[in-house]
């Protein structure tokens, strides 16, 4: 099941970006960008926001220096190539940390705008603080392109164009089911960016399919995020509290190696399971090793890659995919199809 999902996420992610490279390439004509894109409907090739040498498109992401954000920034330059050999130009926005999340990135979607973006891109992680925002983006004509967090409903609120990314709470359901199916009854949710639209949904799914069986989550300060030795001490003191957990899953690959440190300072490799939302070699090895249940992958290249394509085409030519949202996972990743993720995660893709 695993690798036919695998299967028809790459096929769909193929043809979109093939076909958006494609018409970006040919001359087309614009026209006004006045008029508010209607999110609520079906989204149609009316009004692109600038001439090719015009275009700027702004990307707000993650931290530069985490694992996850990487990939996806490396989609983003990859789509760049075709914005600049036209002309145009695409800016990336990131935070310096996570501690203080949903204000920050309402800060740089604003930055944005004000420095002339003519489409903002930007993940919908803590609506309450950005949704704001985005609506002044969406209210002064410039199309806003969703990605990564919020999913489709989030886009239509803010008045986005479309949404690019996992569903989130379907990537969790599939996580907890695959702990169950393995015997796992006691999950624990290890969330490290607690408040977020995304990770809160993660978990919250974790705990659906993992039913019959409970999750609980165990939310950190998000200040501890990519802080190994914080982490890692604090699944290590929820392990030997509650000798019943036999599940962990993490919302990050770099979190899911201080809960692999923490299964065994604590003594219970042979009993609890890992897991993690995202992918990179060491989960790799670990599950082709025998040492981590799963992981699951959302593609986070082509989130870039699909969104800043996106953006031009439309920004050029006045080009939108009829498909709201692309989604680009989920893909429960473990020892049956392991094989087939190792060399994309060589190549720092996957």
């Amino acid at each position: 099941m695993d690798t036919t999902v695998l299967r028809r996420i790459r096929g769909l992610a193929f043809l979109a970006s093939a076909g958006l490279i494609l018409t970006a390439c040919q001359s087309g004509s614009t026209s006004n960008t006045d008029a508010k894109p209607d999110a609520s409907a079906a989204p149609t090739a009316a009004g692109a926001a600038a001439p090719s040498g015009a275009i700027s498109i702004f990307v707000v992401g993650g931290k530069s220096d985490d694992p996850f954000w990487s990939k996806v920034k490396r989609g983003v330059d990859d789509a760049a190539k075709v914005v600049e050999a036209n002309g145009g130009k695409v800016t990336w926005l990131g935070p310096q940390n996570y501690d203080n999340l949903g204000p920050d990135a309402a800060k740089l979607i604003s930055t944005a705008k004000s420095q002339g973006a003519t489409a903002v891109i930007g993940a919908d992680w803590v609506p309450d603080a950005q949704d704001q925002a985005f609506k002044a983006v969406t209210s002064s004509g410039v199309p806003v392109f969703l990605y990564n967090a919020g999913g489709t409903e989030a886009a239509k609120k803010i008045g986005a164009l479309t949404y690019t990314g996992s569903d989130e709470l379907v990537a969790g359901k599939a996580g907890g089911q695959f702990f169950a199916q393995n015997g796992a009854k006691n999950v624990l949710c290890v969330n490290t960016l607690p408040g977020a639209a995304n990770t809160e949904a993660r978990c919250k799914g974790i705990a659906e399919g993992a039913a019959p069986g409970k999750s609980t989550q165990l939310p950190l300060a998000s200040s501890n995020f990519g802080n190994p030795t914080a982490v890692t001490q604090a699944i290590k003191a929820a392990l030997l509290k509650d000798s019943g957990i036999d599940g962990v899953v993490t919302i990050s690959t770099t979190d899911a190696d201080s809960a692999a440190a923490a299964i065994e300072q604590a003594g219970a490799g042979g009993k609890v399971k890992l897991g993690t939302f995202d992918m990179d070699d060491n989960q790799l090895s670990r599950i082709k090793g025998g040492k981590q249940l799963f992981c699951i992958d959302q593609q986070p290249y082509l989130q870039g890659y699909l969104a800043v394509s996106q953006a031009y085409a439309y920004n050029a030519y006045g080009l939108l995919l009829p498909q709201s949202g692309l989604l680009t996972g989920p893909a429960v990743i473990n020892s049956t199809n392991v094989d087939q993720a190792l060399a994309g995660a060589k190549a720092g893709v996957r």
